[in-house]
């Protein structure tokens, strides 16, 4: 064998290995600029919707925008207060229906269920495509829950609470799945060497073991679902309300609700005050997403 193919084949298997080729040839220096053109440019229209939603609704960053209710006879004062309100209900009876159920969920599918079994690998099919299901679809299914429990009136936090529930039941799962999925065979193995059922294993060795990635998976599902309105819509949540809720079967609205309202109307008061609320909900969100990854970073463990 000639050393110049000795040669090429070391270099081969070290690009195969590293995924890395020191070929800079015309066409692939024009695909990598094409792909930082278009980093650039989508990273740069959302920083130009922000800030342009920013400066419109600068005149309005002021207390009355969180503490007051909504008003048209005084456009200029109209306040958020009920749809900020109605989102954090929403969260709390979102999270506690849609947490523990997937939750369960996950830990079935990963430690208890035979994936030889037909039914199991169709469950893990759809949970699959339900992840990628429009958001009013869900809107439309939790109104079909309603109707069949019995309830008439769907704006109300339960319905609310359900559509939002299912709409980040699918993300849950699939995060939970991965976070177990994750923890090393070996703990499970040396506890139940140890003569402990895969009960007790999963409830005290596994589940604890994922609990950071659990928790960031449902922090970023639940912050996904405080900026959704189209299931919301569907769902029939009033666009404005000058009261808080008061109880599950409390009719309600919701930020995003509040801001898709205000934002056809004629009064330029009113669509300055949706452009704060806008910002006041991209701060929201993005808290949300700023505590996911604080949990991560600080519970993540290196097995």
């Amino acid at each position: 064998m000639s050393v110049a193919s000795t040669t090429a084949r070391e270099v081969t298997a070290s690009v195969v290995a590293t995924g890395r080729s020191r070929d800079r040839t015309p066409r692939s220096l024009i695909f990598l600029a094409l792909l930082w053109f278009s980093l650039f440019f989508g990273v740069m229209v959302l920083v130009a919707l922000i800030v342009d939603t920013a400066i419109q609704g600068a005149g309005r960053f002021d207390a009355a925008l969180i503490t007051d209710y909504s008003s048209r006879v005084r456009p200029e004062t109209t306040g958020f207060r009920a749809g900020i309100i109605g989102s954090l209900w929403l969260m709390a009876f979102t999270a506690l229906m849609a947490v523990p159920l997937g939750i369960a969920a996950a830990l079935y599918l990963e430690e208890f269920a035979d994936k030889d079994r037909w039914y199991n690998r169709l469950i893990e099919l759809n949970l699959q495509n339900l992840a990628a299901v429009p958001s009013i679809i869900y809107g439309l299914l939790a109104v079909a829950v309603m109707a069949l429990i019995g309830f008439q009136q769907t704006g109300i936090v339960l319905g609310g609470a359900i559509a939002l529930a299912l709409l980040i039941l699918p993300v849950i799962i699939i995060t939970t799945r991965e976070a177990v999925r994750s923890v090393p065979q070996d703990i499970r193995q040396g506890s139940l060497a140890l003569g402990a059922t895969v009960w007790q294993t999963t409830w005290r060795q596994t589940l604890p073991s994922a609990v950071p990635g659990i928790a960031t998976g449902t922090i970023l599902g639940l912050s996904r679902a405080i900026g959704e309105a189209a299931p919301l819509i569907v769902v029939g949540l009033a666009g404005s309300l000058l009261f808080s809720p008061t109880g599950v079967l409390s009719p309600i609205t919701a930020l995003p609700m509040q801001i898709y309202s205000l934002t056809s109307q004629s009064q330029a008061e009113l669509r300055e005050a949706a452009s704060a609320a806008i910002i006041v909900l991209l701060v929201m969100i993005l808290g949300l997403n700023a505590l996911a990854i604080f949990i991560r970073n600080k519970f993540q463990r290196s097995w």
